[in-house]
Parts: C-alpha cells; structure tokens; sequence
C-alpha cells in the first residue's frame, strides 16, 4: 500500500481551474495531489531577432519555484537560474513546440509561464500539463477573436512520473516516493502516445530493460488518464 492509499497505477488527483488570470490570453492552476502550479500564455508579436523572417511563431517557457513552495524557504530566483530551474523551463517549452504547428501560429510568440504554488513531488510534469491547457485556452482565444483561422495545435501533449520504489513499479510519485526511488523517470508523450522525452536514472542500482519497458507501459495509462482530464477540462 502506497502512502496516500492509491494502487501502484493509480494518478493523484487531478484538477484544472481554468481562466484564474484576468489578463493572459489563457491561463490554470493545476493540482496534482498536493502540487499545485499556476500556468499563464501570454501572447505578443515581440519575436526573437532570428525568427521574425521566417514566418513562423514560437513557443516558450519559464519556470519557477515560489519561495515558500516546500517546507523551507527557498531563495526566489531571479535571472541567474539554477541548472534544475533552467532544465524543466527548457522541457516545458521543448514539450509544447512538440505538438504546435509554428507556420500556423504566424508570427507570434505565447510566452508560457509555469509558477510553482506548492510541491510535492511532479512539479515538472504538472507544469508541462497545465502549460498545455493554458496554451490552447490561449488560442481558442485567439480564433474566437479572428486572429487565428485554425488552430495551430496538433493535439495535446502530458507528462508524468514513473519510478521503482520497493521494487515495484509505480505512477505519479509524491515527494515521499521520489525521495526513496531506486529508478525515477519522467515521461512525456503526445496524446496518441508518441515519445517526445524520456528522463530516467538509477539512483542506485542499474535497471533493466524489462523495468524500463514496464515503466514506459505505466507512463503510457497515466498520459492517456491526463489527456482525458486535459480534453475535459477544455470543454
């Protein structure tokens, strides 16, 4: 029996609360357990130098961890990030050009601003799930307004955690979990199911291939349970 009671292939709770920005183009708080991220897409027409050329827009990501997010205070970051801050804001914003059609998008940028609230393990893979909904709020804004002809989304994109704890395989850890992992991994995929990352390490003992493949199965049921929850949520 897990911590919090659920079986090895069960999600945490998850919930989207749509639209809490008055201002950005789309915006959510998504709570994953007891993680909880506040994800806004702003959108503009402020190009990088190298892409207002080319007819194409883009996509990008911030990332941050609010002081009191954990059990201690951290410092609030500024513009010198740390390596783990400036990796997940990459992953985010690799994520959602995954699944976005840049010719489509025209030449504009959705700024993607991913702060985390609380954590408790899976602050990354809530923050590329709530980015996502925030991202296609922002552009069923965009064609309400008649900025956008068609949606430039190919389709949606989740992510979340697997790891080995115990020995046994295991979906969506808290922090408790992931502390105590022999193998953690995040895995992120596009809603039918293609790989766009696959993040995993021995914090130990190496693994196998069958503990891969069975982790990759186990990412597999959680993605497809968070696209269902994402899909409904933008209804």
């Amino acid at each position: 029996m897990r911590s919090d009671g659920r079986r090895p292939d069960q999600l945490r709770p998850l919930h989207f609360e749509l639209d809490v920005n008055l201002h950005a183009e789309g915006s959510c708080i998504v709570s994953s357990g007891k993680t909880r991220v506040y994800c806004t897409a702003s959108v503009s027409g402020d190009l990088p130098r190298w892409r207002k050329a080319s007819g194409l827009g883009w996509v990008t990501a911030e990332y941050r961890m609010l002081p009191r997010a954990t059990d201690t205070r951290g410092r609030r970051e500024g513009d010198r990030l740390s390596g783990r801050t400036a990796e997940i804001q990459r992953l985010i914003g690799r994520s959602l050009r995954a699944v976005i059609d840049e010719r489509a998008l025209g030449p504009r940028v959705v700024n993607i601003d991913c702060d985390v609230l609380q954590a408790d393990g899976g602050t990354r893979t809530a923050s590329i799930n709530g980015a996502y909904v925030a991202l296609a709020l922002a552009i069923k804004r965009l064609q309400h307004e008649g900025e956008l002809a068609r949606s430039p989304l190919k389709g949606p994109v989740a992510a979340v955690s697997v790891g080995v704890v115990d020995g046994v395989p295991l979906l969506d850890l808290p922090y408790v979990e992931d502390a105590a992992a022999e193998v953690d991994m995040n895995v992120v995929m596009t809603g039918d199911e293609r790989l766009i990352e696959v993040q995993g390490t021995a914090e130990g003992e190496p693994f196998s291939f069958e503990q891969l493949h069975s982790l990759l199965d186990l990412a597999r049921v959680g993605v497809k349970q968070i696209v269902a929850a994402q899909r409904e949520a933008l209804k």
